[in-house]
């Protein structure tokens, strides 16, 4: 264990010392200067040794005291400087979002420069899940719901509809519906089983193709992994043009024809019982904006 003099009596000694006065070290730490005055005397006491020559009005530093001043103002300076850091530390804004994983890596993760860069004062968080995060409880500020709705208890507005076509490697030379007869088709699993799904029995159906099952092919159960094979060449995915966006914008995915069809529709939602602070309001305009300019290409 360290043995050290009284927290106390070095904080005075620092003081005065600084100072060479007994009345500004007093004004400085809110004391009286018979305070300091004690305080001093009783470090010099356990300390062996005598820190100032004390004389009329006036105090100077003894060689020990010099050699104990610098060792101290720097201790108690770094001191400062890191609960300083820390207390800022506790005073910035948080802000966390809520969006599947998929979105977060495909369409979040690539613009979230630009938000620091913009609002270095808030510190987002990207909570990527596939659970429903209760946005009431403080586990998220922010959230980005894909589906139809009803949102009980949430403040929502809507962002996007999401759109979905045919995606493919352009080196697969695809150019219209019937050569899908001879390509793969690539699936990935649907969270909950919806009628509205954007599936390829759905668009088979709408595009008015037959003699091909919509069931074939290769599944995943993350649709990040589809859109991975899709631009390796394994096959065609039917896919969220939001979520491909980066991948058609350097063509190493396009859409070799259509139809497209209409998925459901992106919402941001914030919990209704939850203050809206100005940070949580700066991040819901941000995203509203990042919307406006990234709508899919037609």
């Amino acid at each position: 264990m360290r043995r050290l003099p009284p927290l106390s009596g070095l904080r005075a000694f620092e003081a005065a010392a600084r100072h060479l006065s007994f009345k500004r070290a007093a004004q400085e730490l809110h004391v009286t200067p018979t305070a300091i005055s004690h305080q001093v005397r009783q470090l010099e006491e356990v300390i062996g040794v005598t820190l100032f020559e004390r004389r009329t009005r006036q105090v100077l530093l003894t060689a020990e005291g010099q050699v104990l001043l610098p060792v101290l103002r720097d201790g108690f300076d770094s001191f400062a400087r890191v609960v300083e850091g820390l207390s800022r530390r506790q005073r910035r804004a948080t802000v966390t979002l809520s969006a599947t994983p998929a979105f977060t890596a495909k369409w979040l993760v690539p613009r979230i420069a630009g938000f620091h860069n913009a609002r270095p004062d808030i510190d987002l968080t990207l909570l990527a899940t596939l659970e429903v995060v209760d946005l009431n409880s403080g586990a998220a500020d922010l959230a980005l719901r894909y589906g139809p709705g009803p949102y009980p208890d949430l403040s929502t507005e809507p962002l996007a509809i999401d759109r979905f076509a045919p995606v493919a490697s352009p080196r697969l030379g695809l150019k219209k519906p019937a050569d899908l007869r001879s390509a793969t088709l690539l699936h990935f699993d649907w969270r909950r089983s919806d009628s509205g799904n954007p599936t390829w029995r759905r668009w088979l159906k709408i595009a008015g193709m037959d003699g091909i099952d919509a069931r074939a092919g290769l599944r995943f159960s993350d649709e990040t992994h589809a859109i991975q094979a899709a631009v390796a060449g394994t096959g065609v995915a039917l896919h969220s043009l939001l979520l491909v966006s980066e991948e058609l914008a350097t063509k190493t995915l396009v859409v070799p024809f259509g139809p497209e069809i209409e998925g459901f529709t992106l919402h941001l939602a914030r919990g209704s019982r939850r203050p809206l602070t100005e940070p949580i309001e700066a991040t819901q305009a941000w995203l509203r904006a990042q919307f406006a300019k990234s709508s899919p290409p037609r």
